[in-house]
């Protein structure tokens, strides 16, 4: 067992750190004082700063020769997903284990485990005197749930850097690094619908009185795409890839061994030839989750009210309050005039679009083709980092990359992390502190 690293990366994920559940509010603050404990015990200075409420861990450590040395932001985040469901873990999410190539526990790759190898990184050659550049750590506790605590702290913050890197990402196979150039934006909506005063017998009503649910799914599928495609409201602004990226995009996996790979069924006919395009470049409406009348137990009730959890993930170029505004309309539209809709925009976030011709890109695939002995890909995300458009919109170019493979099992039971990866990130974030001399 690799003693050396183990150890100490076990201690971080031991905390339950669930933003979520208010119940771990202070295990989110004990992760915040580990990393800044970290960062000082390298030689460099941290501290928690409490953002109205939310942690974040401050820090930075200096280069060795001092001097007018680029700066490097690094950000991770040190909250994680709840564990459940707990039956399906083959070990204690909490604690982390070793078996076969993995290294299993909740955050080993979301985000504490990568996070893990910039800070590490950044140590060791500190520790040697060969540190060339500042490296900046800027930390948040609720990336989980599209806490914006980070990006408001960036927003007031006049220090800047020269070039960012964020391990929150993965591989695109064992062999095959990416760098994301492009993240989508997201805007989750909570949905009620209401269609009268109180349940009602179906027997004397059903077939007369508006059914809550019945409408809400009448709603909901005013935005729906039955077949793969969004309303062209919906894609305004988006961002279309180049040719170059589109070539990238056909050297990855297939998109149906992509779907097969997760267990998941293709939406339509086109779903998985245009895997890549539906999910890097183009806008994706799903209904989160659904609650109304008595889905377990056998009862023959109209329901007068429906709620649901509906989000959209936004293309590289979209504007969330334009997008917004778009989706509220379609569905008060979609809506049956009798009934009362009530939409909350609960949380949201931009998409990041990251020149890829920027100097830090190319000496950072450098950098990681000499550590790995492999030249990164150039790719964009599906998902939502709401730092990304934070640094881009300070003109902050950023890599964006990680060590997450396909089956990590992030955000699910047995979450996963290649053992060997730890040591190998550690090494590439090393070369990336070193590249970045030249900035």
């Amino acid at each position: 067992m690799p003693e050396a690293w183990f150890d100490e990366l076990a201690e971080l994920i031991r905390i339950p750190s669930v933003s979520a559940d208010p119940a771990h509010a202070d295990d989110v603050k004990r992760a915040a004082a580990w990393v800044c404990s970290f960062i000082r015990d390298a030689g460099g200075e941290c501290e928690v700063v409490d953002w109205h409420g939310q942690p974040l861990a401050i820090g930075e450590l200096r280069a060795s020769a001092g001097g007018n040395a680029p700066t490097v932001l690094c950000y991770g985040h040190f909250d994680v997903q709840p564990p459940d469901p707990l039956d399906l873990w083959d070990s204690e999410p909490f604690e982390p284990e070793i078996r076969g190539d993995y290294l299993y526990g909740r955050g080993t790759v979301d985000d504490k485990g990568q996070l893990f190898m910039l800070l590490c990184a950044a140590r060791e050659l500190a520790q040697k005197g060969e540190l060339p550049v500042n490296v900046r750590f800027c930390c948040d506790g609720e990336e989980e749930t599209g806490g914006h605590s980070i990006v408001e702290f960036l927003e007031q913050d006049d220090r800047g850097a020269d070039a960012a890197i964020i391990f929150d990402s993965g591989m695109i196979r064992r062999d095959l690094p990416a760098f994301n150039v492009a993240t989508r934006g997201l805007a989750y909506f909570h949905l009620t619908l209401r269609t009268g005063e109180r349940d009602l017998h179906s027997g004397m009503y059903g077939g007369a009185a508006l059914n809550a649910a019945h409408a809400l799914v009448r709603t909901l599928d005013g935005l729906i795409a039955h077949d793969g495609t969004l309303a062209d409201e919906l894609r305004a602004g988006i961002a279309a890839p180049t040719d170059e990226e589109l070539a990238g995009w056909r050297e990855l996996p297939a998109g149906a061994d992509e779907l097969a790979d997760q267990g998941a069924r293709a939406k339509d006919g086109r779903a998985a030839d245009d895997f890549y395009l539906r999910t890097f470049a183009e806008p994706a409406v799903d209904v989160n989750g659904i609650a109304t009348g008595s889905p377990n137990l056998q009862k023959t009730v109209l329901p007068v009210e429906a709620t649901a959890n509906l989000s959209i993930r936004l293309a590289p170029g979209q504007q969330v309050d334009e997008i917004a505004r778009i989706v509220e309309r379609l569905l008060r539209e979609a809506a049956p005039p009798e009934a009362e809709l009530d939409v909350e925009l609960w949380s949201s976030s931009p998409p990041g679009l990251v020149p890829p011709d920027a100097k830090a890109i190319q000496l950072g695939l450098g950098a990681f083709e000499k550590a790995l002995g492999t030249r990164p890909a150039l790719t964009r995300s599906g998902g939502t980092l709401p730092i990304v458009p934070a640094l881009t919109d300070k003109g902050i170019p950023t890599v964006i990359t990680g060590f997450g493979l396909p089956d990590s099992q992030i955000h699910s039971p047995n979450e996963r992390l290649v053992a060997a990866y730890v040591p190998l990130g550690i090494a590439a974030a090393r070369e990336l502190f070193l590249a970045f001399a030249a900035l």
